[in-house]
Formats: C-alpha cells, structure tokens, sequence
C-alpha cells in the first residue's frame, strides 16, 4: 500500500454534470408510479462518456498548480466507451494536451470500473489523472426511468491533503445482476432483488471490512448507488451511521451515472467531512467483484458538488428520451461528411486545443495554420501558438428543421435547431486574434446575439461510418 507512507493521494479534483436534468415529478407523471431518484443528469445529443471524461479532467487540471505536460499516467474508467472496440484513452490524452506516450490504463465493463481505475492511478509511479465517466441507458420502463450521467476527475500524486490510507477488493462468482448483452446499449437487471441485494450488500461490506483502518471513525462515505436504498443497505453490514452514508449519496440528486455515480459521491463526501475525517469509498460491479478505497482527509477539498447539483435546467420527459436517442427514427439521405478521417486526424489540434499559427513573416495568427497568410499572403511557416477557449460571437445564424446538412440531421432530431457561429478568439499570447466557425451548444439558438462571449467544449461533431468524430462547440458564457 503506497498511501500513508508518502502521503500520496488526491491533490486535485474535477466534476462535470451535464446541465439537463430530468425531475422525478416527471418521471411520475409518465408512469404513473413514484420516481426511483429525484432528478437524473440526460446528456444532450453531443455528449458522450468521453466529451464528459474530458471536461472533468480539464476541470481537475485547472485546479492543479502544474501543467498538463507534468501528468505522468492517465487512468480512465467507463462502461459506456463511444466504441466497443477503440482504446478510449488516447483521445481523452490528446484533448487534454497530455505529453506524446503518456502511458493509460483503462477500466471498463463493471461499474466497480472508477474503483479500479483511482487504484491504477495511486499504484503508478508520478503525477496521475484518474478520470470515470459514464452515460448508461436501459430500458425506458425499467431501469431507464433512474439512469444519469456524470464524471469525476482526481488529480493523484505525493503530498496530498487526501491521503489514499487503504485499498482492498473482492469478488466472487455472482452473474445476473446488472448487466449489458454483447451488442447491446441498454442496461438490464434480473429484478431477483433479494439475491441482488444480498449479493450487493456482501460483495462491498467484505471489501471495506478488509480496509486496514478505524471502521468507527468513518464520517463519510459513497457506497454502491443504482438507487438511494442501496447505500444504506450496505452500511448496515458496518459500522457507518445514515449520516455518514448520507454525505457520499448523490443518486437522487444525479441519477445511476454507473461506474461514475460513486467517484462523484466521493467529491461529495470529500466536500461535506471537516478536516481530520476518514472517508471511503466502495465500488461494486456485477460478476460479481467490489473495490474499496479509504482516506485520511487532512484539509477537505472544494469540489464543486453541491453547486454543480443545484445547477442545470430541467427538461420534459420526452425530450429527455429524444436526447437519449430511445425515441425517434431518422433516415439519413446524402453522402454525410466529406472530410476524410486522414484529413480529419491531421488537424485534431485545431479541432480538440485550438492550435493556430502565427505567420513568421508579418506575425499575423492564422487559424487553421494553414495556405498563404491571410493577412500579408506570404507562403513562409506558421509557428505553433493556440487561441483562448473564449472568445466572442461575431456573427451568428440558426441551423433549423430541415436545414442541416446530412451528418448532423441525427443531432438535429435529438436537440433541435441548432446555432452556427463565427467566433473569435484572442490568442494565448495576447497578440493577436483569429476568427473560426463553430457549432454553439447548450443553448437557446434563437437567444444567442452578436458580441455574447462563448466558452469552448470538447463535443460529439458526427459519426460517419461509425466513427465519431470530436471537436470544440461553443457554449454562451
């Protein structure tokens, strides 16, 4: 164990919650039956495990007083990857501009999956970015009515106020309780809920009884959360108090976000104990095997949970289903993008971190950095420099039914009209500014005007032949 002797742990966290929320009124109100959480995070037609890993590790990052370049190991957990077969972390490496080779480890298909990834980051040599994001969906009647979305993001090296004291697992042979068929989107569960609860119950109380620390001293702690019950359930197998179970239960507030609903349980349990305190963490994913981490809390962090929480904007319940994709067909007619994907990978700089160039001959930024200078048509070089992801709306026009080229019609039909603008954007360096068109998303298109400041995310653009493709749309400030 790494932890207590060099005082390695969490130096830094990050968090995204994306900003439509689907109320438990709602949810009621379609079934007729009480709502399983409160509110459940819907991610819109742009946003997937991966644009939600990378807002929480940029998150995390801004908070840490070294650069990107410093990180040594990205350690990244989902069960909803973008593809079933892609490694997930190189792409969350290059939008977060992590050096060239940075080593990853990837965690995936159990929702004990965050567990695993934050034990990759604690046992790597050098500074490590632990990132869990994830976007589950199942069936609407069943365990759709209480699926979320969310990320966490823990920044982990030497010298942290939150000391990792204690890590142990378990697992045993224990199929059936949650679980996603090969091919399939959707999460199901058997419904046999005393041997899911038992099994649930004894897989993550034997993994934090095997903790080496003071069960009694416990203050806060984020268990296993398909639902609000289940947290409490397993408590009762230990010494914890409601209370302190209470403290790391997000569920109702976020809904199941998978393996990503206890690693933001834990941001909330790291936010709401007072220095000195004893955290854990326990993990679960079906198969059956559990994860369980301890902490020793010297200064409690600021994590933003409970502001984020209180955020967002609440939707309908059908356009909930619409940007989950469970409702509505859309054929698709034309020939889609005509960027090809060698074209498109060459200027993921551009796409993912704003890399412009500045012209050697009159000093002018040029984005893309690319052709004649625009300003004093010399051929010379570009030199490397980047633009700020803010910048200001200089024109603007609304992409409305009907209207989108092909590609985006599938986003359309989720979303809506979306808004198209020109932005521009001050170079990093203060000289200079280049202007681009980009995509605006999470808002009113009709609502956005000529000089509102927008901020850069890192989106879903399309899929084409079952590739999607990612870049910065921009959201009004």
């Amino acid at each position: 164990m790494s932890g207590t002797e060099n005082q390695r742990g969490i130096v830094a966290t990050g968090l995204y919650l994306p900003r439509q929320r689907l109320d438990g009124d709602e949810i009621e109100s379609a079934w007729g039956t009480s709502a399983p959480v409160d509110r459940a995070a819907v991610p819109a037609a742009d946003e997937d495990a991966l644009t939600m890993a990378v807002a929480a590790g940029r998150d995390a990052l801004g908070g840490w007083d070294r650069g990107a370049d410093a990180v040594a190991h990205l350690a990244v957990a989902t069960t909803t990857p973008p593809l079933e077969e892609e490694a997930f972390a190189p792409r969350i490496a290059a939008a977060l501009g992590l050096r060239s080779g940075i080593p990853t480890s990837t965690a995936s298909r159990s929702t004990a999956a965050g567990g695993e990834a934050l034990c990759s980051g604690v046992d790597s040599d050098g500074p490590a970015l632990v990132v869990v994001a994830d976007a589950p969906s199942g069936d609407a009647a069943e365990v759709g009515r209480r699926v979320g979305a969310g990320a966490a993001a823990f920044l982990v090296e030497d010298g942290a106020d939150v000391v990792v004291a204690a890590e142990a697992r378990e697992s045993r042979d224990a199929p059936g309780l949650r679980l996603r068929e090969r091919g399939g989107t959707d999460v199901s569960e058997l419904d046999i809920t005393t041997y899911e609860r038992e099994t649930t119950r004894d897989v993550v109380a034997t993994a934090l009884d095997r903790l080496e620390l003071d069960h009694d001293a416990v203050d806060a702690a984020s268990l296993h959360q398909p639902t609000g019950d289940i947290p409490h359930r397993i408590g009762k197998a230990l010494p914890y108090d409601g209370a302190a179970i209470a403290r790391g239960t997000v569920v109702d507030d976020v809904g199941d976000a998978g393996a990503a609903t206890v690693a933001v349980g834990l941001l909330a349990a790291l936010e709401r104990v007072e220095a000195g305190s004893t955290v854990v963490a326990g993990f679960f994913g079906s198969g059956a095997t559990a994860v369980g981490l301890g902490f020793g809390v010297e200064n409690s962090p600021e994590t933003g949970v409970e502001n984020a929480i209180e955020a967002g904007e609440g939707v309908s319940y059908p356009a909930a289903l619409r940007a989950r994709g469970t409702i509505g067909e859309t054929e698709v007619a034309g020939g889609g993008a005509h960027v090809s994907l060698p074209s498109w990978q060459r200027t993921i700089p551009q796409r993912y971190r704003l890399v412009a160039g500045r012209c050697t001959e009159c000093g002018a930024v040029a984005f893309p950095p690319e052709g004649a200078c625009h300003d004093c048509g010399a051929r010379a070089e570009f030199e490397p420099t980047t633009l700020s992801r803010t910048g200001e709306v200089v024109a603007v026009t609304v992409i409305g039914q009907g209207g989108a080229p092909p590609e985006f019609v599938e986003q359309q039909r989720r979303d809506g009209p979306f808004a198209v603008a020109i932005v521009e954007a001050p170079a990093t360096d203060g000289d200079g500014s280049a202007r681009f068109p980009a995509q605006l998303t999470d808002c009113d298109p009709e609502s956005v005007s000529v000089g509102d400041g927008v901020a850069g995310h890192l989106r879903r653009i399309y899929s084409v032949e079952g590739v999607t493709r990612y870049g910065l749309k921009f959201v009004p400030e």
